[in-house]
């Protein structure tokens, strides 16, 4: 197993209102679908690297304290952090450096209240 992530899904309870936060917080479009009768905005992707996206399903909720996934945050991830409370989520943890050259690391809490990090070089 080269990689261990295939798909994620972040649970939204309101898709459309999820879908512009993390529009306007990555800077990014999503793809509009629906799977299985359940309505997904998919992020960005491409094969071989695994994908994920945004979903309304009665069998999710959103939380704060579960599985924590890290999105990647680009070349710095100051700046998805800086847009996080204008897309209407709030800044959980600052960028914090992992030390020894790993990386760095911040936390966000999304508009439907899913606790997101996010993760980039520099």
């Amino acid at each position: 197993m080269d990689n261990p992530l295939r798909w994620f899904e972040i649970p939204a309870v309101d898709l459309d209102r999820a879908t512009a936060f993390y529009e306007n917080a990555f800077a990014i479009s999503l793809r509009r679908e629906s799977c299985g009768g359940h309505p997904m905005a998919i992020f960005p992707f491409a094969e071989p690297n695994p994908g994920g996206a945004l979903v309304a399903m009665p069998q999710l909720a959103p939380r704060d304290n579960g599985t924590l996934i890290y999105l990647d945050g680009g070349a710095d991830l100051s700046a998805v952090l800086a847009r996080v409370p204008t897309a209407g989520g709030t800044v959980a943890m600052a960028k914090t450096d992992l030390g020894k050259g790993i990386g760095h690391i911040g936390l966000f809490i999304d508009s439907e209240g899913n606790r997101v990090g996010v993760y980039s070089l520099n």
